[in-house]
């Protein structure tokens, strides 16, 4: 292969890399990328898990065989099966040397003098019917990340130790790419993520709801929103401090977590302050209020606050059209603010008191009858009088 040849592949493998905005797109590039660049059939991307002592592949690009999935959920193999991805890095790279590629065949070791030889991946290539490999550690912030595995399949010419050094060079590329989709999804993560309690944050309620309501008006799809307000927060901070009030928020969080795991691909999250809520995409309202119901009772049973004001709208219920997020927030809202009034150990949900059901009724009245008007009646409170 020309030096050009193999610079442009560098080249067409960074702007891969460059252009991927989620994991599952880097590790892809990475493994085509590299594939491509060493005119292989087959390359695969693993990540090495230190606490399961295990290759995890995440990858699986090119020409896969029975059982080889593109992004496998559980295709793993002891790290004691492959030693060469310790023992090579530690023995060799942390003794003073540069951490570089190694080549094996169905046959064996294609040089005598490879540290890196496994008998495993010749039983491998032999298996799964593939003529040779170079395998290169993916090196990320000076430790060993993973690696990254090329194959050709048999009667193609075998990898040569130029090869081997080639793929050192790629690695080094998908390091730099993966530890920028890395510092990416942090940012992203930061973004959507409530500080405090690990759950997602408005933002990504606003994101999700327009998502759903997108769907639901496209394919008549469920949606449902379920709001919680903490009850006595402000007395546990005000008797016990802000940091017991904290506790209280984080307590919460994670009985909202463990309930909306309740409902398959459910968003929890803190809007702010006291104020959590459910996205739910798919179950019917039935369900959704049932899990509600679960979450009042276990809100209640913490040994802070005073449980939980909720609740619930659903694209399921007599509510009338729902053609925005905004008109299912203010159904959720109206209804907790009900609930919340009438200090209910179970939630309120909005479309199940008959045709003039109060919570659609508050929901759709202009902003300024909602800010003066039935809300603070339900909340135990009448009009401030003129000029307050």
């Amino acid at each position: 292969m020309g030096e050009d040849v193999r610079l442009r592949a560098v080249v067409e493998l960074a702007q891969g890399m460059a252009a991927a905005h989620t994991p599952r797109e880097s590790w892809r590039a990475a493994a085509l990328g590299t594939c491509r660049a060493l005119s292989g059939s087959f390359a695969a991307l693993s990540v090495w898990e230190r606490d399961m002592g295990r290759l995890r592949v995440l990858v699986n690009a090119g020409q896969r065989v029975h059982g080889e999935e593109e992004f496998p959920e559980n295709e793993a193999y002891p790290v004691h099966q492959f030693p060469e991805i310790t023992e090579f890095l530690h023995e060799h790279w942390a003794g003073g040397g540069e951490p570089h590629a190694w080549v094996e065949t169905a046959e064996g070791p294609a040089d005598a003098r490879e540290p890196g030889y496994c008998h495993q991946r010749v039983a491998a290539l032999r298996r799964r019917g593939r003529g040779c490999c170079v395998v290169a550690p993916v090196v990320l912030h000076g430790r060993a990340w993973g690696e990254l595995y090329v194959a050709r399949p048999p009667g193609e010419p075998v990898f040569e130790r130029a090869d081997a050094d080639f793929a050192t060079v790629l690695t080094a590329v998908v390091a730099a790419g993966i530890a920028q989709t890395e510092r990416l999804e942090e940012a992203r993560r930061l973004a959507f993520t409530d500080a405090l309690t690990g759950l997602a944050n408005r933002r990504a309620v606003d994101l999700r709801l327009d998502e759903a309501v997108e769907r639901h008006l496209a394919e008549g799809a469920v949606v449902s929103l379920v709001v919680c307000d903490v009850n006595g927060l402000k007395r546990v901070n005000d008797t016990r401090g802000h940091a017991v009030g904290d506790r209280l928020l984080e307590r919460f969080g994670s009985v909202l977590s463990l309930c909306g795991a309740m409902l398959p691909g459910t968003l929890a999250a803190r809007l702010g302050g006291d104020e959590f809520c459910l996205v739910a995409v798919g179950p019917t309202a039935d369900e959704v209020v049932r899990v509600a119901d679960e979450l009042c009772v276990r809100a209640y049973e913490l040994e802070l606050g005073d449980g939980v004001a909720c609740g619930v709208a659903s694209t399921g219920d007599p509510i009338g059209a729902v053609r925005s997020a905004r008109r299912l927030f203010r159904l959720a809202d109206a209804a907790q603010y009900r609930a919340k009034a009438a200090r209910a150990l179970k939630p309120v949900v909005a479309g199940r008191e008959g045709v003039d059901d109060p919570v659609v009724r508050l929901a759709d009245a202009p902003a300024g009858d909602r800010r003066t008007g039935e809300r603070r009646a339900f909340r135990g409170r009448g009009p401030r009088p003129t000029g307050d």
